[in-house]
C-alpha cells in the first residue's frame, strides 16, 4: 500500500511538470511515464484522465517537435490498457466527419486497432465511415500516408476478427459490413492515389536499376505498399471482392524496383499468397507466372540482394510449391534451361528449400525435379555443381530419389569428386585462387553429400546396389573410402538383419545394367590394401576391414567359415586404439596366407595378383598403401603354386622394376615376402639375374631402352630382404654361401674404382649395405639357434664402426650413424660372444660420435628449408634411440653385474657434463636404459647410479630432469623393488615445472619416497656419488645431492655402523674442496649431523682423532654437530663421558685436551648448558687443574702447515690455556643463561687461571662468579668437585680447596649442602706442607665464619690453632696475610674468654707484621690488632697496654703510609688504644686527621707530642727509643715521617730525659739521613738537628 501510494505520488509530481513548456524535460517525463504505465497494473482514474488530457494535447500540438508528438502518442495509446472507453473518447472527439484530423490523432486511432484489436472492432465502422468523408480532403503526401498506414492497420484488425470471430467476448459481428468499408477506401486510395509505374518495354535493364535507384518516390507509396498485402487478404474472403483484388496485385509488382521499397513488396506478396491459400483462391495463370518472374528477379539481382529479401522470396516459393507445385516446377524447368548461372543457383536453392519442406503435393513431381537437375549437370560451374550436389543431398535425406532414374544423381556425386580432385591435383596455370577455392569447396560438398547419405532410407538400396561397388576400385574415387565403404557396409549388415523376413527385404539383388561391376580378385585386393589404414586410425581402413567381415561370400565361398572367425579377432586388437602399423601388417598378411590357402586354387591365386599388379598405380610411391601392396603381392605368389608363373613374374620383376614405382623398394619387399615358401626359387631367380647383369650388352640394353635397371645396391638390399622373409631352418644352411658371401662380393664391387678398392664414401651404399647386414642380424636372431656361430660377425662390426668413424662430428645431415647403430645392435647378438673389452670400446666409439654432436637448434640450423630442418631433428631422436637400444642391449644382455656397471661408467662423464645438450642426451640415453622392464643382473649395484642420476631431477633442462627422475625409479624397479609408482609418477609430471622450488620440493618428495628401499650396504656408494655431486654439479643439481643425501641419511642412518669409518673418511676427504662452497659444504655439515644423530660416539671418536690445534674443517665440523637441536644435548654428554674417562687418575693426556677443544667448539656457538653445567664445569675446573704447566706433546700437534689470519700470530700451543679458554667459553653461556655472574677480576680471572703461580686466586675469583642463587646447580658442582680435596694430585687439591674457599662464606651453602666435611679438609689442609694450599685452607676457615659462624664457634679451638699456625710461615706472606684475615674474620665471632688461651700469642704474631713489605699485611695485622683491643679481658689488659705502648711508633708513622688505607687502619687503631693507655685527652688532635686535607706531618706530631709530653713523658720516650729502626724503612714517607716524629719528640723532652737522650747516636743517624735521595728526608733531618742542637742548648748539654 505504501508502494502505490510512493507511486501515485511520483507521477502527480510527473504531471505538475507536463504543465510547463520545457520540452526536454517533457522528453524525460514522457520517457518516464512509458515505463511507469507499462509496469503498473492499477492507476487511480483521476490520473488516467489527466494522462488523457495532457498527452492528448502535446499530441496534437503543432507547435512541439515531431520526437515528442510521438513520444506523447506512445503514452497516450498506453493508457488504454487502464481505461480503454476514455481514450477512445477522446481520440474520437477529436476524429470528425468531413474535417481533416491531426494526423497523430489518426495514427492513434490505427495503433489502437491494432494494439487492442478485440476493443476496437466496435468502434471500426464508425471509424470507417468518418474516414471515407476525410481522404478527399488529403492533399498532401503526409496525410495521405497517414491514412494508408491507418488502412494497413485496420485491415490486419479486420482480418484478424475474421478469422478468429470465435474468440472474441462479444456476439458475432456483420464483418461484411467493415470489408466494404475498407473495399470503398482501398478503391479510392488505388484509384485517386496510387501512383502510375514508369514503362520498362524500352528501356535496358541497367538503366531501368540505375532508374530505381535515383527516381523520385512519394511519401505515401511505401504506406500503400505496405497496406497493399493486408488489405487485398482481407478482400479475398469475398467473392465479390476477388477480381478486383487480385488486379490490383500487378500494380503491386509493377512498384518491383526500387531497394527502399522491395521487400515491403515481397512481404505484401507473401501475404497476398498466404490468404489465397487460406480462402482456396486460384490465380490467373497469368498472375502466377508473373508473380514466378517477379520474384525470381528478386533473388537473382546479384550480391548485392538482402538476406531478408531472399528469405520473404523464398517463404513466397514454399506457399507456391504448396499450392500450385506442377506450375512451380514446370517454370523451374524453363528457367533452369538459361545459362545464367545466378538463376540457376538460385532454382535449385529454392528446390533445395521446397524438398526440404517436405509438401506432399511436391513429392508426386519427383521425376521432374530429378529431370531439373540432370539439366544442369553438364555446367562445369563450380558454384552451381555446389548447389546440384547440396540439392542432391536433400533429395537422398528426403526421399525425393527415385528407384529407375536416381542412380545418375548419385554417380554425379562421385563424378564430382573425381574432377575436382583431379583439377586440383593438376591444377592449369590460368587457374585463379578462386578457381581452386571453387573446386575444394566443391570436392568438400561432395564429400558432404556422401557422408550424411543414409543408404536406408526408401528408395534409396535400389538405387544403390550394387552398382555403388563400381566406385571401390578406380583410384579417383579413393577419397570417397570413408563414406563409400560405411555405405556399402550398411547396406549389407541391414540386408543381413533381414534376411528372415522376406517382406522386409531391401531387394539388394538388383542387375546393375550397364555398369561393369568389380570382380572378387578386385575387390579383395583393393579392400585389403586400403585396411592398412586402419592403423592410422583412418575411418576407410576400418571400414574396409569390416567390409570385408561381411563380404566372404562375394569373395570366395569357402572363406565364410575363416572370415567369420578370424576377422573379429583383427578387429577386437583395434577397439579402442590403433594397433601399431608392423603388427596390423602381419595380422592383414597373415590373413591373407590363411586365406589363399583356405582357397587352394591356383588360377585365382595368379589372377589376385595379376590385380595387385594392376593396382600398384592407384597409390603413391611413399604412401603406406602401396608398401603394403608390395608385401601382399609377394605373400601372394609366396602362397602360388606354380613355381613357374613366380619365377616369370620375379624375373620380370628384376628386369623391368619401374613399374613397382619403388624399383629397390617394391622389389625387395615382393622377393622378401615370396621367400617365405620360395626361398630356393628366389635366390635362383637373383643368382639368374646378376649373371646377366654382368654381360655389358644386356646392361646397355637396358640403358638404350629407356628401362632403368636395378643396381647391385639395390640387390644389396634385395638379399636383405629375403633373409629377413626365408624360413628360418633354410637361412641357416645358406647364409654364409648364398647371401653374405653375394652381399660382400656386391659390396666390394660397388666400393672399386678401375679394379681397386677405395673407401666408398656413397651414402646410399652405405645405407643400404646397413640395411641388409641389419636385416640379416634380425634374421639369424629369430632363428634362435644356438649352435650358430655367424663368422662374418665382428668383420661386420668394424664395417659399421667405420661408417660412423667417418661421419663429421658438426653436422647430421646423414643417417649413416643411425642405421649402423642398428645394426651394430643386432650383430652383437649374435654368436661367438665378444669379450668385455670388445664391448667398452664398441659401446665407447659409439658414445663419442654422437653425444658431443653440437645441439639440436645448432644442428637444426643448417638446414635450408623446414624440410630439412625436421628431417634433421628426426635423425637426431633416431640416432640417440639407437644408441640407446645399442647400450641397453649390450648392457643387459651381460649376466655379469660388474660388465654392466663397467658398461654403464661410459656414459658418466657425459651425465655430469657441462654442456647442457651432451647432459640432456646422456639422460635421454640412461632413461632408455633403465626401464622398468628390465631385470638387472644378480648383484647389481644401484647405489652409486641412485647417487648419480638423482640430484638431476633439478637440472636446468626439463628434459633432463624428467629422464633422471624416470632412472631413478627405474633402478628400483630392476631390482624388484616395489615403489609407489602411481604418487611417484604424479611428481613426474609435476618436476617438469620451470619453478626451481618447486622442483626442490618435488625431488625431495620423490627423495623421501625412494631413499627407503636403497640397499644399506650400498649407503656408502651412494653417499660418495653425492658428496661428487655436491662438489661438481651446477647449483641446482648441487642443492639436490645435499638433499638427496640427507633423505638417504635419515631413512638409514641407524644401519651404518660397520660402514661408519668409511662414510665419515669420504666424508672428511670432500672436506677441502666443498668449503670452496658455500651450500654444498652446509649439506656435508648437516649429513655429519644426521650420521651423528644415530651414532654419536664413533663420529665424536673419529673427530677427537684429529691432530691439535683442530684445523678449521674440524672446528666446523664440532659447531655444524652442535648446531643440530636433535643431537646437541647427545653430542654434549659423550663429550662429558670422553673427559671424565681421560682424568679418571686426575691427570691429562692429549685425548681430555682434544675433548676440551672440542667441547670449546661445541659451547661456542650457544648450546644450552643448563642441564649439563655442573658436569662441565667441574670437569673443565679439574683439567684446567692438571694441565697446569703442562706443554702440549710433539706427536699431537698437527703436520698441516696452518694458514694465518691477518693480525694473528703463532702460538704454541698450551695445554692450560686451550683448557682454560673452554671453561671460559662454558663461563659465558652460562652467564647468558643466569648460571653464573661477571667475575671481579673480569678479562683477568683467565690469566690468573692458567698462570701455575696465580692459578689459585683464579679459581678463587672463579667460585666468587658462581650463581649461588641456582642452589641446585652449585650443590651439583659441590658435589662433584668434593673429590678434588682429597686428590692425589696437589694441583687439583690446590684447585678444589681454593674453590670451595669461597663457597665456605655462602650461608645457603651450609644450609642446603655438606660442607662439615668440607671444613674438615680444611682443617687437615690448614696444616699441608705446600704454603699455596695452606693458605687457601685457612682462607676456607676464615670464610667459615661468614657462612657457618655456629660451627667457628663450635670449632673455635680447632679453628683458630690451624689459623694461628699459618702466622708462622713468615716464608710465604700470602699465607701469613690469609692467616691475619681469617683470625680477623674469627675472633668477631669470639669473645675474650674464647680467645683468652690464644690472645697473647695471637698480639705478639700480629705485631711482628706491622711493618712487612706488602700492604695487604700490614693493614690487615693493623686492622685486627684494633679488633683484638675489644678482646682483651682483665687478664690481658696491662699485657696489652704494654704492646700497645711498642706498637705506637707504627701506627704514628704510618698514618702517612704509602697505603692511604693503612693510615686509615692506623688512626682507626690509634683512637681504640688511647684510653688503654689514658690518653683519651689525645683524641683531638686525632680529629685533625678526618679533615679533608690531611695536616702536615711536622705539625701534626709536635701538636701530638706537645700533648702527649704533658700527659705521659715515658710514651714519649718509649716512641723515641722505637724511632730509630724507621730512619731505615724502605719507604721515604715512613723515613720522613720517623724524622718528623723524632724532631717533634726531641722538642717535647723534659730535662730529664734530655739528659738520658743518646745524642752521638741520634745525631750520627740524622746526619745519614741528610745523604737520603729523598729530599723530603734529608730537609726533615736537617730540622731535626737544629733542634737537637738548639734543645740542648736550652739545656746546656754538650753534643
Amino acid at each position: 500500500m505504501e508502494g502505490s501510494v510512493e507511486m501515485f505520488g511520483d507521477i502527480n509530481l510527473t504531471l505538475g511538470m507536463l504543465n510547463k513548456e520545457d520540452v526536454i524535460s517533457k522528453e524525460d517525463v514522457y520517457s518516464h511515464l512509458t515505463s511507469v504505465i507499462q509496469n503498473t497494473d492499477i492507476l487511480d482514474d483521476a490520473i488516467v484522465q489527466r494522462l488523457i488530457y495532457y498527452t492528448s494535447k502535446d499530441m496534437r500540438d503543432e507547435n512541439i517537435p515531431q520526437e515528442l508528438r510521438m513520444l506523447a502518442g506512445e503514452v497516450f495509446v498506453s493508457l488504454a490498457a487502464h481505461d480503454f472507453n476514455s481514450v477512445m473518447y477522446e481520440v474520437q472527439s477529436h476524429f470528425r466527419i468531413l474535417e481533416l484530423p491531426n494526423e497523430f490523432v489518426v495514427l492513434a486511432l490505427a495503433e489502437l486497432a491494432t494494439s487492442y484489436v478485440s476493443q476496437s472492432i466496435p468502434f471500426m465502422m464508425m471509424t470507417l465511415l468518418t474516414m471515407q468523408t476525410m481522404l478527399r480532403l488529403a492533399e498532401d503526401d503526409k496525410m495521405r500516408q497517414t491514412f494508408c498506414i491507418a488502412l494497413e492497420k485496420f485491415s490486419k484488425a479486420i482480418y484478424k476478427y475474421v478469422n478468429h470471430w470465435r474468440d472474441f467476448p462479444y456476439p458475432k459481428l456483420d464483418a461484411n459490413r467493415l470489408s466494404d468499408k475498407i473495399f470503398m477506401l482501398f478503391r479510392y486510395i488505388m484509384e485517386k492515389w496510387a501512383p502510375t509505374a514508369p514503362p520498362k518495354n524500352n528501356v535496358s535493364k541497367e538503366q531501368q536499376r540505375v532508374n530505381s535507384d535515383v527516381r523520385w518516390l512519394p511519401l505515401h507509396t511505401l504506406a500503400l505498399v505496405k497496406a497493399h498485402g493486408p488489405t487485398v487478404s482481407l478482400l479475398l474472403h469475398r467473392e465479390d471482392f476477388c477480381e478486383f483484388s487480385l488486379n490490383q496485385v500487378p500494380w503491386l509488382l509493377s512498384q518491383y524496383g526500387n531497394k527502399e521499397i522491395d521487400f515491403h513488396i515481397t512481404q505484401s506478396v507473401k501475404q497476398i499468397l498466404t490468404a489465397a491459400v487460406l480462402y482456396d483462391v486460384d490465380l490467373p495463370r497469368a498472375l502466377k507466372k508473373s508473380i514466378f518472374i517477379n520474384l525470381l528477379h528478386q533473388i537473382c539481382r546479384g550480391p548485392e540482394s538482402p538476406l531478408e529479401s531472399e528469405i520473404e522470396v523464398t517463404s513466397c516459393f514454399l506457399i507456391l510449391a504448396h499450392s500450385n507445385p506442377a506450375e512451380l516446377v514446370e517454370f523451374f524447368d524453363e528457367q533452369i534451361r538459361s545459362n545464367n548461372e545466378v538463376v540457376r543457383m538460385k532454382i535449385l536453392t529454392l528446390l533445395r528449400s521446397a524438398v526440404n519442406a517436405e509438401e506432399p503435393k511436391l513429392r508426386n513431381h519427383i521425376i521432374s525435379i530429378e529431370k531439373i537437375v540432370k539439366a544442369v549437370m553438364s555446367d562445369l560451374n563450380p558454384k552451381v555443381r555446389i548447389v546440384t550436389l547440396l540439392l542432391i543431398q536433400t533429395m537422398c535425406e528426403k526421399s525425393y530419389i527415385e528407384a529407375r532414374e536416381g542412380w545418375p544423381l548419385i554417380d554425379y556425386v562421385f563424378t564430382q569428386f573425381a574432377a575436382s580432385s583431379r583439377k586440383l591435383e593438376k591444377p592449369v596455370k590460368t587457374n585463379s585462387p578462386e578457381d581452386e577455392m571453387g573446386e575444394k569447396s566443391v570436392q568438400d560438398t561432395s564429400l558432404e553429400v556422401l557422408k550424411t547419405l543414409d543408404p536406408l532410407v526408401i528408395g534409396m538400396p535400389q538405387v544403390l546396389w550394387p552398382r555403388i561397388l563400381v566406385f571401390v576400385i578406380p583410384e579417383e574415387y579413393t577419397g570417397t573410402l570413408d563414406y563409400l565403404l560405411n555405405i556399402i557396409r550398411i547396406l549389407i549388415m541391414a540386408e543381413e538383419r533381414k534376411k528372415n523376413n522376406v517382406t522386409e527385404s531391401t531387394a539388394l539383388v538388383v542387375s546393375p545394367g550397364a555398369v561393369k561391376l568389380p570382380s572378387p580378385q578386385q575387390l579383395l585386393a583393393r579392400l585389403l590394401v586400403i585396411s592398412i589404414l586402419a592403423s592410422l586410425g583412418k575411418l576407410c581402413g576400418a571400414s574396409a576391414i569390416g567390409l570385408l567381415k561381411i563380404l566372404p561370400e562375394m569373395i570366395h565361398p569357402k572363406l565364410v567359415d575363416l572370415w567369420k572367425t578370424r576377422i573379429p579377432e583383427l578387429l577386437q586388437s583395434m577397439e579402442g586404439k590403433s594397433a601399431s602399423l608392423v603388427l596390423w601388417e602381419t595380422m592383414l598378411l597373415q590373413l591373407l596366407k590363411e586365406s589363399l590357402w583356405k582357397i587352394s586354387d591356383v588360377v585365382w591365386t595368379i589372377q589376385l595378383s595379376r590385380e595387385f599388379n594392376q593396382q600398384m598405380n592407384s597409390y603413391s610411391n611413399a604412401s603406406i598403401e602401396k608398401k603394403f601392396l608390395w608385401k601382399a603381392l609377394g605373400t601372394t605368389l609366396s602362397s602360388c603354386q606354380d613355381l613357374d608363373f613366380v619365377s616369370s613374374q620375379l624375373k620380370e620383376y628384376l628386369i623391368a622394376p619401374s613399374q613397382l614405382g619403388d624399383q629397390r623398394q617394391g622389389t625387395a619387399s615382393i622377393l622378401g615376402c615370396c621367400a617365405e615358401n620360395h626361398l630356393d626359387t628366389v635366390l635362383k631367380v637373383l643368382k639368374a639375374f646378376q649373371d646377366e647383369e654382368k654381360f655389358f650388352m644386356n646392361r646397355c640394353k637396358s640403358i638404350f631402352s629407356g628401362k632403368k635397371s636395378l643396381t647391385k645396391t639395390d640387390v644389396i638390399v634385395i638379399y636383405g630382404a629375403v633373409a629377413l622373409h626365408a624360413p628360418k631352418r633354410q637361412l641357416l644352411t645358406r647364409l654364409h654361401q648364398d647371401i653374405m658371401t653375394q652381399i660382400l662380393c656386391l659390396y666390394g664391387q660397388c666400393s672399386q674404382v678401375l679394379g681397386m678398392s677405395v673407401m666408398n664414401k656413397d651414402m646410399d651404399l652405405q645405407m643400404s649395405f646397413t640395411r641388409s647386414i641389419t636385416e640379416i642380424g634380425i634374421a639369424v636372431q629369430d632363428a634362435e639357434d644356438q649352435s650358430f656361430q655367424f663368422s662374418y660377425k665382428e668383420m661386420l662390426i668394424s664395417q659399421m664402426l667405420d661408417f660412423i668413424r667417418d661421419e663429421p662430428l658438426d653436422s647430421l645431415a646423414s643417417p649413416v650413424r643411425w642405421k649402423a647403430l642398428i645394426a651394430i645392435r643386432y650383430l652383437s647378438k649374435l654368436k661367438p660372444q665378444l669379450p668385455l673389452n670388445e664391448h667398452l670400446n664398441i659401446l665407447e666409439e659409439n658414445i663419442r660420435r654422437l653425444l658431443p654432436l653440437p645441439p639440436l637448434e645448432k644442428l637444426m640450423s643448417q638446414g635450408e628449408t623446414n624440410n630439412d630442418k625436421e628431417h634433421i631433428r628426426f635423425l637426431h631422436e633416431r640416432s640417440m634411440d639407437a644408441l640407446s637400444r645399442l647400450l641397453r642391449t649390450m648392457m643387459w644382455d651381460d649376466s655379469n653385474a660388474e660388465n654392466c656397471q663397467e658398461m654403464f661408467n661410459l656414459l658418466r662423464m657425459w651425465l655430469v657434463s657441462p654442456k647442457e645438450w651432451e647432459r640432456e642426451r646422456a639422460f635421454q640415453i640412461t632413461a632408455k636404459i633403465l626401464t622398468s622392464d628390465i631385470e638387472a643382473p644378480k648383484n647389481f649395484k644401484i647405489g652409486s647410479l641412485l647417487g648419480l642420476l638423482a640430484p638431476h631431477c633439478c637440472d636446468t633442462l626439463p628434459a633432463i630432469r624428467r629422464a633422471a627422475a624416470s632412472s631413478t625409479i627405474a633402478l628400483f624397479c630392476m631390482k624388484g623393488i616395489h615403489l609407489e609408482l602411481e604418487r611417484l609418477q604424479n611428481l613426474q609430471e609435476g618436476i617438469e615445472c620451470d619453478d626451481v622450488q618447486v622442483q626442490i620440493k618435488i625431488s625431495s618428495k620423490i627423495a623421501k619416497i625412494v631413499c627407503k628401499f636403497i640397499p644399506t650396504d650400498e649407503i656408502q656408494m651412494f653417499l660418495e656419488e653425492t658428496l661428487d655431486g655436491l662438489e661438481s654439479l651446477n647449483p641446482m643439481c648441487m642443492k639436490a645431492c645435499g638433499i638427496w643425501m640427507i633423505a638417504a641419511l635419515k631413512e638409514h642412518g641407524a644401519s651404518l655402523e660397520h660402514q661408519l669409518l668409511e662414510i665419515l673418511s669420504t666424508v672428511y676427504h670432500h672436506m677441502p674442496v666443498l668449503r670452496q662452497k658455500e651450500e654444498s659444504f652446509q649439506f656435508m655439515l648437516e649429513a655429519i649431523s644426521q650420521i651423528a644423530s644415530f651414532h654419536m660416539n664413533p663420529v665424536v671418536v673419529s673427530l677427537l682423532q684429529k691432530p691439535l690445534p683442530f684445523d678449521r674443517d674440524t672446528k666446523i665440523l664440532w659447531k655444524a654437530l652442535a648446531e643440530n637441536p636433535a643431537s646437541s644435548g647427545k653430542l654434549i654428554r659423550v663429550l662429558i663421558d670422553k673427559l671424565e674417562t681421560r682424568l679418571e687418575d686426575d691427570i691429562a693426556g692429549i685425548e681430555a685436551i682434544s675433548v676440551a677443544c672440542a667441547m670449546y667448539e661445541v659451547v661456542s656457538i650457544g648450546v644450552p648448558v643448563t642441564t649439563l653445567y655442573p658436569e662441565l664445569f667441574t670437569l673443565l675446573l679439574k683439567l684446567v687443574s692438571c694441565t697446569l704447566g703442562q706443554k702440549m706433546p710433539t706427536s699431537a700437534l698437527s703436520n698441516r702447515r696452518r694458514v694465518m689470519q691477518q693480525g694473528e700470530r703463532q702460538q704454541d700451543p698450551d695445554p692450560c690455556r686451550l683448557s682454560t679458554a673452554t671453561l671460559k667459553c662454558l663461563q659465558a653461556q652460562a652467564m647468558r643463561e643466569g648460571l653464573a655472574k661477571e667475575s671481579d677480576e673480569g678479562e683477568n680471572l683467565w690469566a690468573l687461571l692458567s698462570n701455575p703461580d696465580t692459578h689459585h686466586i683464579g679459581v678463587c675469583a672463579l667460585a666468587r662468579s658462581m650463581a649461588v642463587w641456582q642452589h641446585s646447580i652449585i650443590l651439583d658442582i659441590m658435589e662433584l668437585l668434593l673429590p678434588s680435596l682429597t686428590s692425589s694430585s696437589e694441583t687439583y687439591r690446590i684447585t678444589g680447596t681454593a674453590f670451595f674457599s669461597e663457597l665456605m662464606k655462602e650461608p645457603v651453602l651450609w644450609k642446603h649442602g655438606n660442607l662439615r666435611d668440607v671444613l674438615i679438609l680444611m682443617d687437615q689442609s690448614a696444616w699441608d706442607s705446600n704454603a699455596t694450599l695452606r693458605q687457601m685452607a685457612i682462607r676456607g676457615l676464615g670464610n667459615t665464619a661468614s657462612g657457618a659462624p655456629h660451627k667457628v664457634k663450635k670449632h673455635k679451638q680447632i679453628v683458630l690453632e690451624s689459623v694461628i699456625r699459618g702466622l708462622y710461615h713468615l716464608a710465604r706472606t700470602d699465607v701469613v696475610c690469609e692467616s691475619l684475615k681469617a683470625l680477623k674474620k674469627i675472633l668477631e665471632l669470639l669473645t675474650d674468654r674464647d680467645v683468652s688461651f690464644y690472645f697473647k700469642e695471637i698480639v705478639l704474631q700480629t705485631r711482628t707484621f706491622f711493618e712487612d713489605e706488602q700492604d695487604d699485611v700490614r693493614l690487615t695485622a693493623i686492622v685486627l690488632f684494633e679488633n683484638l683491643a675489644s678482646l682483651t679481658g682483665r687478664q690481658w689488659k696491662s699485657f696489652f697496654a704494654e704492646e700497645i705502648k711498642k706498637s705506637m711508633i707504627s701506627f704514628l708513622l704510618h698514618l702517612w703510609d704509602p697505603n692511604p688505607k693503612i693510615g686509615i687502619a692506623c688512626r682507626d687503631v690509634l683512637i681504640i688504644c688511647f684510653p688503654f693507655l689514658g690518653l683519651q685527652e689525645l683524641y683531638g688532635v686525632l680529629d685533625h686527621l678526618l679533615d679533608q686535607d690531611l695536616p702536615r706531618a711536622r705539625d701534626f706530631y709536635r701538636q701530638f707530642c706537645m700533648k702527649l709530653a704533658k700527659k705521659n713523658q715515658e710514651i714519649l720516650w718509649i716512641l723515641h727509643t722505637h724511632s730509630f729502626t724507621f730512619f731505615t724503612s724502605s719507604w721515604e714517607m715512613i723515613r720522613s715521617a720517623a724524622v718528623k716524629l723524632t724532631d717533634s719528640i726531641v722538642v717535647n723532652l723534659t730535662s730529664q730525659y734530655m739528659e738520658l737522650l743518646d745524642r752521638e747516636q741520634l745525631t750520627t743517624r740524622l746526619q745519614a739521613l741528610l745523604l737520603d735521595p729523598c729530599i723530603s728526608v734529608q730537609r726533615a733531618a736537617e730540622a731535626a738537628l737544629q733542634t737537637l742542637l738548639r734543645r740542648c742548648k736550652e739545656t746546656s748539654i754538650l753534643l
